[in-house]
């Protein structure tokens, strides 16, 4: 029907289920009663009833066929409730197909929150269903109701069989012949709706520029092209319906023409009238309808399934062997953003503090780039940072800032070079383990419905509440917590402000045993004070501290400081770096609003 991805998946998804198809196709067996019974007790009753003038034993005949009837009727029941187990399951992979694809996108160093997702989820995944559990319908309705009526008319008479069966294999012909066209017809219109949509969105929101620049013919023109494309597309496919009729028109209507024409003859060859009504029966009550419903429903509902699930399968991958690194929230949106600085080299980053064991990070020739023609945004970077160290990393916006801190998380790896966290590699490593090494707080913090409780003791579900107390409190976030009525209450992330989002999650990483802490511009919805006790209350707390700096004030506080200037990387303190940098003075002005220092000139002799 569609590319091999979408028949690979549907063939999947019926083998999966084999016991569940296989009581389909037992109860679809018993539904076809009628159609295997139906036109040998018509023509018995007429035969040897009606027109032997044994009415009673005609109408026994057509009482076998009505309890034949009911039989099937009772069959479609267990038929629905059959066809519920094979389809429900295949619309939950798909749901959590999407719902992996958009987490991991979203929670991915350079990701972003999909909206379209919901359309997938809500939509395009209930489509699949509808229109797969339409397919399964219709399709083995077709094989036993035909099947049934053509061993039927075998039972009746073996010419007639084959006048049947011949037009009708013909009429399939031409409907499988002309699919493949069907289903790239179906996707062009599609595809030609999102265009036009995509066009009439784009000039409704910028229509003041449209105006303003004059541009009024040129975009009124790129919109009439997208409508001419949209109707064109609407007509091909209509045009593409005459194929179904030619087929039903064959397969269907052919057969009876064939039958009522040679009725006479088949009467003087010695066929007794009963069997020719029998005949018209099965083609009429069992072959033409079953025919119909798979002409109507693949040609309908078919081109849907295949399009649309074609488009899930493209724009959400299976889900991965392994679950996602674990992290506090998913990845700041800021590295979402193509990043076009200057390369950053190795520079006089300096040693950290001696210590007896591994450093808590250490970065060795680290390279990483968006693309691989795009320039790399961390080129050859090497630094060490000591255990217990309280670092922060400042630069200009793009230098680099989240995609560090994503590599030292393990979110994405590096295109070369190695990342080590308390001497373990980050590369290969579970990550369940990953999560105990290190805990990222992005700047979109992350807060589930449920108890506040919960939320802070996502990270160590076994602390006791008076340890979580204490944290909120050494944070900041002891009136957050009165305000929203203690560790036991409900609360709504909806209902949070950005700030409050950011101290629940802060909390929840100081509680976590992960020695390592990375604040990606985590507390920027703070106000100065309460940032200023966040930070204080980390860098108190036993492990080590990098903080992706939001302002200033985060540098001044920290041990060290890594300054992206220009093309190197630059380590100081504070004080050593407004001497040594221009790139950190001018953002240490930027970020006070003041001029920054200048050289004393030295005194001519």
């Amino acid at each position: 029907m569609s590319r091999p991805g979408v028949r690979r998946t549907t063939w999947a998804a019926l083998r999966a289920r084999r016991r569940a198809v296989g009581r389909l196709a037992a109860w679809s067996a018993v539904e076809a009663l009628p159609a295997l019974l139906g036109g040998v007790l018509v023509a018995r009753a007429v035969d040897r009833g009606f027109l032997a003038g044994q009415f009673g034993t005609g109408l026994a005949w057509l009482s076998v066929l009505a309890v034949a009837v009911l039989v099937g009727a009772a069959a479609t029941g267990q038929v629905y409730r059959s066809l519920g187990a094979v389809v429900e399951p295949f619309r939950d992979e798909l749901a959590a197909r999407v719902v992996w694809g958009a987490l991991r996108d979203a929670t991915r160093a350079g990701g972003r929150p999909d909206t379209a997702t919901v359309a997938r989820l809500t939509h395009q995944v209930e489509v699949v269903r509808d229109t797969f559990g339409g397919l399964v319908l219709v399709v083995r309705g077709f094989l036993f109701t035909a099947g049934a009526a053509l061993l039927g008319l075998l039972a009746l008479a073996p010419p007639l069989a084959g006048a049947v069966a011949a037009p009708l294999v013909v009429g399939l012909a031409v409907f499988a012949a002309s699919l493949p066209a069907m289903v790239a017809h179906q996707r062009a219109q599609v595809s030609a709706g999102e265009r036009l949509g995509r066009s009439a969105a784009s000039a409704l929101a910028g229509h003041r520029d449209v105006v303003a620049c004059g541009a009024q013919e040129r975009v009124v023109s790129d919109v009439d092209r997208r409508v001419t494309a949209q109707a064109d597309a609407e007509r091909t496919l209509a045009r593409m319906a005459a194929l179904r009729s030619l087929s039903l028109g064959v397969g269907g209507w052919l057969p009876v023409v064939v039958l009522v024409l040679a009725a006479p003859w088949l009467v003087r060859q010695g066929l007794s009238a009963g069997a020719v009504l029998g005949a018209l029966v099965y083609v009429t009550t069992g072959l033409q309808p079953a025919l119909h419903a798979v002409v109507q429903g693949v040609g309908g509902g078919g081109l849907r399934y295949a399009v649309t699930l074609d488009r899930i399968l493209r724009t959400s991958p299976p889900p991965g062997p392994a679950p996602l690194p674990h992290t506090d929230a998913p990845a700041n949106a800021a590295a979402s953003a193509p990043v076009a600085a200057a390369s950053a080299g190795t520079g006089p980053a300096g040693d950290a503090r001696a210590g007896s064991g591994p450093p808590a990070v250490a970065l060795r020739g680290l390279t990483f780039r968006y693309g691989p023609h795009a320039r790399p945004v961390l080129a050859d970077l090497t630094l060490t940072v000591a255990v217990g160290d309280h670092v922060a990393v400042v630069g200009p916006s793009g230098a680099g800032k989240s995609t560090l801190a994503a590599l030292v998380a393990g979110l994405v790896p590096p295109e070369s070079g190695t990342v080590r966290l308390a001497g373990v590699p980050v590369a290969g490593t579970a990550p369940d383990a990953l999560a105990r090494l290190r805990v990222l707080v992005p700047q979109e913090a992350y807060v589930r419905t449920g108890s506040l409780g919960d939320n802070l003791r996502y990270l160590h579900p076994d602390i006791d509440d008076a340890t979580v107390l204490a944290a909120a409190h050494a944070l900041g976030a002891g009136p957050l917590v009165a305000r929203l009525g203690g560790l036991d209450a409900a609360i709504d992330p909806a209902a949070l402000s950005a700030g409050e989002r950011q101290l629940v999650a802060a909390v929840r990483a100081y509680l976590a045993p992960a020695p390592l802490v990375i604040l990606d511009e985590a507390t920027c919805h703070l106000d100065p004070t309460l940032e200023a006790t966040v930070e204080h209350a980390f860098a108190r707390r036993h492990g080590t501290l990098m903080v992706i700096a939001h302002r200033i004030s985060s540098a001044t506080r920290a041990r060290r400081v890594v300054v992206f200037d220009g093309d190197r990387p630059l380590v100081g303190t504070h004080d050593e770096l407004l001497l040594r940098s221009p790139t950190y003075r001018e953002l240490v002005g930027h970020w006070e609003d003041v001029a920054p220092p200048a050289r004393v000139p030295l005194a001519r002799s």
